[in-house]
């Protein structure tokens, strides 16, 4: 069956940022973002094979979201300066490769990537690339995800959301929003952690069934912090669920098209990567002894 690339383009920009230090262009300007972030999307590209690709960019925090917990995501450091300027430059790459990006003004790249990706897994396979595990709760037989922080390369199914969180996919709603999410400025239940939280779902099944039954949990301890916290934990399930937003799936926009070979070498020679242009100058000399 066919197979569609999801890519969180942040994520894979702030990775590249971070592992390659201080790589500058002839002029003096940043590419270490630039750089590292088209070597991962060749690697994927080459190794999955997608007939359909697109890179997806936050576009803001979701008014709803920040309506319930103002000091959502309130603690996350600001993009520094030599990132923030290689933004542009990768999609300028984009555009020259002829890959589709989106990113929508105040739309969250995780809803986003959530409803592209459960619409089409409707007719092909889909392969989300995050380390987000927010993206655990959207896993089924057609759709998996691609962690860069797993060395395998594997595809996640079912069976390693199981392994890493100890429930099963539609349940990591519910164990999220119970042990809250320190990336994301989300408080949970105090001493209520992966571990835990995966104890009480295996018994209960859902926060739901929790609060129904709640005199059942056996630690006091845990019943009471549980008892204290109800009103953040119902909070929570609503900001780790990923939210709907508008999107009308058109399957053809999402082909990798031709790319633009006179783009690529301007953009590769102001960038100074030599490697990358010679690869390009190569494959114009064969496409003329074709």
């Amino acid at each position: 069956m066919s197979r569609l690339l999801i890519i969180d383009g942040h994520a894979y920009a702030y990775r590249a940022f971070h592992a390659i230090r201080d790589l500058r262009g002839p002029q003096g300007q940043p590419t270490n973002a630039i750089y590292g972030f088209i070597k991962m999307l060749e690697k994927m590209r080459l190794t999955l094979a997608p007939n359909y690709l697109r890179v997806v960019w936050d576009g803001g925090l979701s008014a709803e979201r920040m309506a319930a917990l103002p000091g959502y995501k309130a603690q996350r450091p600001e993009m520094p300066d030599d990132l923030r300027l290689q933004f542009d430059e990768i999609s300028s790459y984009l555009e020259g490769a002829g890959i589709s990006e989106f990113c929508g003004d105040g739309i969250e790249a995780d809803d986003y990537i959530g409803c592209l990706a459960q619409q089409a897994a409707t007719k092909v396979n889909v392969v989300i690339a995050s380390s987000d595990k927010d993206f655990m709760q959207l896993v089924t037989d057609r759709i998996g995800l691609l962690n860069p922080n797993d060395k395998s390369g594997a595809i996640w199914g079912r069976s390693e959301v199981f392994a890493k969180a100890g429930v099963e996919p539609e349940q990591i709603v519910d164990w999220l929003a119970l042990m809250g999410d320190t990336v994301d400025n989300i408080p949970g239940v105090p001493g209520v952690g992966p571990k835990t939280a995966a104890m009480l779902l295996k018994q209960f099944g859902s926060v739901k069934e929790i609060y129904s039954q709640l005199s059942e949990v056996k630690s006091e301890k845990t019943r009471l912090a549980l008892k204290n916290a109800e009103a953040d934990v119902l909070r929570n399930l609503e900001l780790v669920r990923l939210q709907a937003v508008p999107l009308e799936l058109e399957l053809e926009q999402l082909v990798v098209r031709q790319a633009n070979q006179d783009k690529l070498r301007g953009l590769f020679a102001r960038w100074g990567f030599n490697g990358m242009l010679a690869a390009v100058g190569n494959m114009s000399q064969q496409a003329e002894l074709i």
